[in-house]
């Protein structure tokens, strides 16, 4: 009796285990998978296909790509928070900083929220509901540094009433998902869709599963993909990323240990958008090599001109 216990026991615990592992693999393979659909490598419009355009057409495309940035910040990142509100979020057409907590030092929306998914969402809904003309939104931490302008030269072209969602992509099962840590880029309709099926609490739970806990950029991507919006990796005309999850130094450092030859090369795209992980000190040497220092005499030869947010005070 004892071995026939001890048999049903084993027989629950492996049942058990059998159909936590099968509900997480579920998890992964939400809602319509889109006929056809491949995964995409979004590259920005070329020089060539930029020249035939008029003046008035590049300066129309110039005007019509806004961008709203939702910084997601809490009072321990007050350091990083300060240095974002101070350096690239003023390259922002709009930037709301989103907090857990109130700050006296740093202006901010209180979303009263300390769960970081239950936050975002909280974030991504007034973001979209307060977005007026803008039809682009950048979701990132605090601890990002992004250079808005190249941001708005990959969607340049795009159409933001398509659902785009775009960043740097990885691959959890079957689940493509775009990491936070490289900021995320989504369009107006994908915003849309978005707000729309977190009224969904069955495919889209604020408070995740009870057996266990995605992080938010895995939640963000299952929610999206049952709104039939996928995933789509944001690269140059090299297959270089765009969007980065470490910081310069970082990938300056790798890039030295694997093709010590041709380290630039190897390293960052030209047209770069973003930086993770970022010390905050790194970030205003950011901006000063980006927006500050320039070789005298040189002309960079760019077509376009992304002018700043009226009665900005950016570099």
């Amino acid at each position: 009796m004892m071995s026939e216990g001890c048999s049903f026991m084993k027989g629950m615990f492996l049942g058990g285990i059998f159909c936590l592992v099968m509900s997480l693999f579920g998890t992964f393979s939400p809602g319509p998978q889109g006929d056809g659909h491949l995964h995409h490598h979004l590259k920005p419009v070329s020089k060539d296909e930029l020249q035939k355009l008029s003046e008035a057409q590049m300066y129309d495309l110039t005007q019509q790509v806004r961008v709203y940035c939702v910084i997601m910040v809490t009072p321990k990142l007050l350091v990083y928070w300060a240095t974002a509100n101070d350096t690239w979020s003023k390259h922002c057409d709009k930037s709301v900083f989103y907090t857990s907590e109130s700050s006296k030092a740093l202006e901010a929306l209180d979303l009263q929220e300390d769960d970081e998914w239950a936050r975002l969402r909280k974030a991504i809904t007034h973001a979209y509901e307060n977005a007026g003309d803008l039809r682009w939104f950048f979701v990132a931490r605090p601890t990002t540094f992004a250079i808005i302008e190249n941001l708005k030269y990959l969607v340049l072209e795009k159409d933001p009433s398509q659902p785009f969602y775009i960043g740097r992509t990885e691959k959890s099962g079957e689940l493509e998902y775009v990491e936070y840590d490289g900021g995320i880029v989504l369009s107006y309709e994908a915003m849309k869709r978005l707000v729309e099926i977190f009224k969904d609490e069955e495919k889209c739970p604020a408070r995740g599963h009870a057996l266990w806990k995605m992080s938010e950029e895995k939640q963000l991507a299952t929610c999206l993909k049952y709104s039939g919006v996928f995933a789509e990796n944001g690269e140059d005309a090299q297959g270089k990323s765009l969007f980065n999850k470490k910081s310069v130094t970082s990938m300056i450092s790798d890039s030295m240990g694997k093709n010590p030859n041709d380290v630039v090369e190897s390293c960052c795209s030209d047209l770069a958008i973003t930086f993770g992980g970022m010390p905050a000190g790194q970030m205003q040497v950011m901006m000063y090599g980006v927006y500050r220092l320039r070789p005298y005499g040189h002309d960079f030869h760019d077509s376009l001109t992304f002018l700043p947010p009226k009665d900005s005070d950016n570099d």
